[in-house]
């Protein structure tokens, strides 16, 4: 699907005051991306004392994250990812990207820094990560 097509589908913001980003999002099981993901505006999310934030540069798509978006193997419904739809709306794990804000117990990066690893909702444009699940980007 285009961006252009995807924008179109974009959702005014959420609650007044809330800090809003664009983030691709699933409401439903489907084989084909396009049926069932959407660029929408939701809430940054916020992070918790050992997570940190990051603004995605990149994200990437693996088998997993094509087996979350189908819904298939049907196991993996049972198991607590959501019985009719996903029970969480953004899909999408490896990222890379810049540190914008920074835990009271992460102690490992500071804002700025360079990152890559696993962030459950990377298809937007800011994800939360656990510090543990992150690593330095080589320098360039």
């Amino acid at each position: 699907m285009k961006a252009t097509q995807l924008a179109r589908q974009a959702e005014p913001a959420m609650a007044v005051g809330r800090v809003t980003m664009q983030a691709i999002t699933q409401r439903r099981y489907g084989t084909a991306p396009e049926d069932v993901l959407r660029l929408e505006r939701t809430a940054r999310p916020e992070i918790a004392a050992d997570e940190v934030l990051v603004q995605v540069r990149a994200a990437g798509v693996d088998r997993g994250t094509w087996h979350m978006m189908a819904g298939q193997p049907y196991l993996i419904r049972i198991l607590g990812f959501g019985f009719r739809g996903p029970e969480n709306p953004g899909p999408g794990l490896d990222m890379a990207g810049a540190m914008v804000a920074v835990g009271s117990a992460a102690a490992r990066f500071a804002a700025g820094h360079e990152v890559f690893g696993i962030a459950g909702g990377s298809f937007a444009e800011h994800a939360a990560a656990r510090e543990a699940e992150l690593a330095a980007s080589p320098p360039r």
